[in-house]
């Protein structure tokens, strides 16, 4: 705004950089290199220079921004355009829906009927985005002037996150998880799959890449057990994951990698979040759907000049002025889903025929048809039986099932404290299920006496171990029994399920954004030539970071925002971690299950008593270096050195 950049009118006005800052700087492309027309961070610089307040290029007091969605990505747009934008809260609106808001971030229910809480979300101290945020929102349990953040860190700061029991089989035995136990061409396959190019990847699968050893490794069921993989999802994906959490491998045997929330996702974010938005004058309109938008397009580009909406069964258009803005979070991971209680099984009346119709998905179908630059949303909602899987809620009473518990939690799990650490993995389960106990109480209003968990099965089609019968055609009690078979205290069912409450949901999309893609079929976040329309959440295209978090929520929210009003700020990339020598060191270490790797004798005893000694994880033996491909490859090369 003029106004306040009129002291620095001549600098900005021979500047080259002013207004054409390319706010989503790609750190795979980029060469980092310092020259005199480098003025912005590196794509990747993470850090407090990136805290500056983007000043708008204009005045943006007359303009209203309309969001469809009031999930995590749209509540993130919205505070970046107050923050960053200084669009005034009063001109924010939220159409969704739902008769509540949050998204796929839900949480609700009570000690007599029983909590719900659909997902779960496993968090890592790298997401700059989603902390930058919340380092901002007001605690909700501590005074001001502390922030969901300070929250966050005093929990997770002096209440260490790990697992005793991340595998278990045999009714209940916990099984040996401190190996990866990868054969050398896998560790291979890994290497070569990080080295690949994006682009490359179109359409792939993790089956076509990967072989049959590697799909049956220990490493393999640590990985698709925590981030929801399935064998027949995007080989691209597993990539930008593998990259992403490069830093994390080596916790992923024990979740030592993780912070978890002390409640479950809608109380510890979305809460408080949503007052914050308030307090500024931010409008909620639930209960609306938004069917489609009226967008014009010339040889200018594309601009939405009305909202088309039902609200109260008729249908109500909104028309979207000059300098007003509209948000669509494309796609719903949980859209559809279909409820069960302890006697009843989720009545599922799709198929892939149906699927992709209901309204989630219908809106960013019609823009879809508009323009290929929408892309296309039948490849994420056409084929159900790949991208569902269902979950179950366990509002548990003691019992003979909250007495085993006991034996799998690192703290007692009415102390308030880790429980289990995350996810128990049953591996000899059909069904591939898995359990967890978070911190209790996972509510604020939960009792004392009562315990909430939650249950995930990644095998849909599969009959179970002792219940003959795929999982969606299963009642609450039949789960129930099938956990209990598994934890052997099945001669105690009766106990578990008289003070057991279970709310099952089969979410025919849930992991939809996995499913194999090639460039064009995710939009990007501000289509080519669109200028007032930003998509965000988890079906839209980032440069480099990863779908299924609330990071890459906030992130696209960011992005959209700053694009859209062209400030001077950038979203910096995902933090740079993977081209650190120390990561990249302690990865190849753990993936070779700490055995030597090639040369690490002769490095150890050049860096010992100097500054750079610390960057070598320790070994399980110096003495005896056991073979691992990547020392049979070192040998081959001095062979060949010698022969030549």
């Amino acid at each position: 705004m003029k106004s306040i950049t009129d002291k620095f009118g001549s600098l900005l006005s021979k500047s080259k950089e002013y207004g054409n800052v390319n706010h989503e700087p790609d750190s795979s492309k980029e060469v980092q290199l310092n020259t005199k027309e480098k003025t912005m961070p590196f794509s990747d610089q993470i850090g407090n220079y990136q805290r500056n307040i983007g000043i708008p290029p204009k005045s943006y007091e007359n303009s209203k921004v309309y969001i469809v969605g009031s999930g995590i990505a749209g509540m993130s747009a919205a505070y970046y355009f107050i923050r960053d934008g200084k669009i005034p809260g009063k001109n924010i609106i939220f159409l969704d829906q739902l008769h509540v808001d949050g998204g796929s971030l839900d949480g609700a229910g009570n000690a007599e009927d029983g909590y719900i809480i659909r997902g779960g979300r496993e968090m890592d101290m790298t997401y700059e985005n989603l902390w930058d945020m919340f380092q901002d929102i007001p605690a909700e349990e501590l005074p001001e002037p502390y922030s969901v953040l300070d929250e966050y860190r005093l929990v997770n700061d002096n209440d260490p996150n790990y697992s005793k029991a991340r595998l278990i089989h045999n009714q209940g035995e916990i099984q040996d998880f401190s190996k990866f136990g990868l054969e050398r061409k896998d560790q291979l396959a890994i290497v070569k799959l990080l080295l690949k190019k994006k682009e490359d990847l179109d359409d792939l699968t993790i089956e076509d890449y990967f072989s049959q050893e590697f799909l049956d490794s220990n490493f393999w069921f640590f990985w698709r057990t925590m981030f929801a993989f399935e064998n027949w999802h995007s080989l691209l994906e597993c990539k930008l994951y593998m990259h992403r959490f490069l830093h994390a491998i080596d916790g992923m045997k024990d979740f030592s990698c993780l912070v978890f929330p002390k409640y479950n996702q809608y109380d510890t974010f979305i809460t408080p979040l949503r007052k914050h938005l308030e307090s500024k004058g931010v409008q909620i309109q639930l209960n609306t759907l938004v069917k489609d938008l009226d967008i014009h397009s010339n040889i200018h580009g594309k601009v939405v000049e009305g909202i088309v909406t039902e609200q109260d069964g008729k249908e109500v258009r909104i028309p979207i002025r000059k300098d007003d803005y509209v948000i669509v979070t494309t796609g719903s991971m949980t859209e559809d889903t279909f409820y069960g209680t302890n006697k009843t099984a989720p009545i599922i009346k799709m198929d892939n025929g149906s699927s992709g119709q209901s309204a989630g998905w219908k809106l960013w179908k019609n823009l879809a048809a508009k323009s290929e630059i929408f892309g296309r949303p039948e490849k994420f909602c056409g084929d159900i039986e790949k991208s569902s899987w269902e979950s179950a809620t366990l509002t548990c009473k003691p019992s003979a099932f909250t007495e085993k518990l006991k034996e799998y939690t690192i703290n007692d799990p009415y102390s308030g404290k880790t429980a289990t650490g995350g996810i128990i993995t049953i591996t000899d389960s059909d069904w591939l299920m898995s359990f967890t106990c978070n911190r209790q109480p996972h509510f604020p209003n939960q009792p004392d006496d009562v315990l909430v968990l939650w249950v995930y099965s990644l095998y849909m089609d599969k009959e179970g171990n002792y219940i003959k019968k795929p999982m969606p055609q299963c009642t609450g009690d039949e789960i129930l029994t099938e956990l209990c078979y598994h934890l052997g205290i099945l001669d105690q069912i009766d106990d578990v399920i008289e003070n057991t409450i279970v709310h099952t949901a089969f979410m025919p999309y849930i992991t939809s954004m996995f499913m194999p893609r090639a460039k064009g079929d995710r939009p990007n976040v501000v289509p080519e030539g669109c200028k007032n329309l930003g998509l965000v959440g988890q079906f839209v295209e980032t440069n480099n970071d990863i779908v299924f978090t609330m990071e890459s929520s906030v992130r696209t929210a960011r992005i959209a925002v700053y694009e859209l009003l062209n400030l001077n700020k950038q979203v910096p990339d995902i933090i740079p971690l993977q081209y650190d020598i120390r990561q990249l060191l302690k990865a190849t270490k753990s993936l070779n299950d700490y055995r030597p790797i090639p040369g690490e004798s002769i490095l150890r005893k050049i860096l010992k008593d100097s500054y750079f000694e610390h960057i070598l994880p320790e070994s399980e033996t110096l003495e005896e270096e056991h073979e691992s491909f990547f020392q049979e490859q070192f040998h081959k090369i001095q062979e060949w050195i010698k022969n030549k």
